[in-house]
């Protein structure tokens, strides 16, 4: 087996300080693929980035929580609170999608809608992965593989990062590392069978899930410096730096992120060890 990694930035289209970021570390750096947000304020600006970088594997970033929808509010009121908007209660809204069929209905609609909107920028989705990765909710993950299947999507991401091979590389955050990983672990290899039974293009692992916003040079460097075999990924959030319309949590460090995905030392680890830099559509084209 070889080493091969998918390095993805989520909320594309979320601000131009995003978007920018993600082109010059797709053109300068590691980045190989972007999650796109349909619905928000520079979705626009990230389209047009996006159809002139051929090699950059754009997916969809379906969001359901914190967000914004892309039906109106009206449509799916068992989704959105009062401002129209997606909250941020993940457990009350996924008991509510378990337990409602209604929910369901309004959800699999929304996340319709989403897929269309994708589809109206001409772009083919590389892959498929969630906001706050609420994917894992087993009722959404078995309607969002019907539709990536029909809107042609290539992949999607598996949301599981390894305890002991996370732990070898950063050596701290133990307790959480090893909880996380053992507690996922069966969850997301039933997605991963439900995914390769569907015929997507699934990741073996997914480094970030424990230092989600804090993906900085160091961070970066140490996953790649521990790197097994297969198919990994590393996600972030990378932007120039912060903006006052729904930011980014203010302890996020964007802009560091940023950086480690430019640095020349992370490219040369890159090189040196043997890594070879892949996009869930190219990942798709190998198989």
């Amino acid at each position: 087996m070889s080493k091969r990694l998918i390095v993805t930035a989520d909320d594309f289209g979320r601000s131009v300080e995003v978007n920018a970021a993600v082109e010059d570390a797709h053109v300068n750096g590691i980045l190989t693929s972007a999650s796109l947000m349909v619905t928000e304020a520079a979705t626009a600006d990230a389209v047009a980035r996006a159809k002139r970088l051929p090699r950059l594997g754009v997916g969809l970033h379906v969001t359901l929580v914190d967000g914004i929808p892309a039906l109106p509010p009206a449509a799916i009121p068992a989704l959105v609170g009062p401002d129209g908007r997606f909250g941020r209660d993940l457990v009350n809204k996924g008991t509510r999608i378990f337990l409602d069929r209604e929910a369901q209905r309004q959800a699999r609609e929304e996340m319709r809608a989403q897929f269309e909107r994708f589809a109206a920028t001409g772009l083919r989705p590389s892959h498929v992965d969630f906001h706050h990765h609420y994917h894992q909710h087993p009722t959404l993950f078995a309607m969002v593989l019907d539709l990536a299947v029909e809107f042609g999507a290539l992949g999607i991401r598996i949301p599981w990062e390894p305890p002991l091979a996370s732990i070898a590389a950063r050596g701290d955050r133990i307790g959480r590392r090893l909880f996380n990983g053992l507690a996922y672990a069966p969850l997301c290899g039933w997605m991963r069978a439900r995914a390769k039974a569907a015929g997507l293009v699934v990741n073996d692992r997914s480094f970030g899930l424990n230092d989600s916003g804090e993906m900085d040079l160091a961070r970066v460097a140490s996953f790649l410096d521990h790197l097994p075999e297969g198919l990994s990924e590393i996600y972030c959030h990378p932007a120039t730096g912060h903006w006052g319309v729904r930011p980014m949590p203010s302890h996020y460090q964007v802009s560091a992120e940023y950086r480690a995905l430019i640095d020349p030392s992370n490219r040369a680890r890159v090189r040196d060890r043997g890594i070879t830099l892949v996009s869930f559509a190219q990942a798709a084209a190998e198989a």
